[in-house]
């Protein structure tokens, strides 16, 4: 006689706005307390006032909601991984730049100075910049999230 596993599902709970990660840390550890069903808790940055809870029944995810002062209430229903997903991957931090923009780098060595980008590396999230200020132009790799733009590339007419 085979024992039937219960496939865990994703469920959505209203927070105040604000207060996604205190409530996602309290019913996380109320689930612990308790020894509840609950498999995950995630608070995704990209969403305000709503927490996800991965869970095997509704039931635990009530239980470990109830008497959380943040914790509005449950979003009727599961919620499918695909609605979420896009909060799960983090976008590549060179998401916009181009070959020709004007970036300032932000962070490392040559912080304040303005550059030119030469040349993208997405798979390595790393760009090439040309400094202005430098006597001799000098390529420079840095990582993508160590600048910022100041102007995009001027189209030529």
């Amino acid at each position: 006689m085979e024992e039937e596993v219960q496939k865990p599902e994703i469920f959505a709970i209203r927070t105040t706005i604000g207060q996604e990660k205190n409530t996602a840390d309290m019913i996380a550890s109320r689930a612990e307390t308790f020894h509840l069903p609950i498999k995950s808790v995630l608070a995704p940055p990209g969403i305000r006032g709503y927490v996800f809870v991965e869970a095997v029944g509704k039931s635990s995810v009530e239980q470990a909601r109830m008497g959380i002062k943040h914790a509005k209430g449950m979003v009727g229903g599961r919620i499918p991984i695909e609605e979420i997903e896009q909060f799960l991957v983090p976008k590549p931090s060179i998401t916009g730049m181009e070959v020709g923009d004007v970036v300032e780098m932000v962070s490392g060595p040559f912080r304040g100075e303005r550059a030119r980008i030469i040349k993208l590396d997405e798979g390595k999230e790393e760009l090439t910049v040309e400094l202005f200020e430098a006597t001799v132009p000098i390529p420079v790799t840095v990582r993508g999230d160590a600048v910022k733009i100041i102007q995009k590339k001027e189209e030529v007419k």
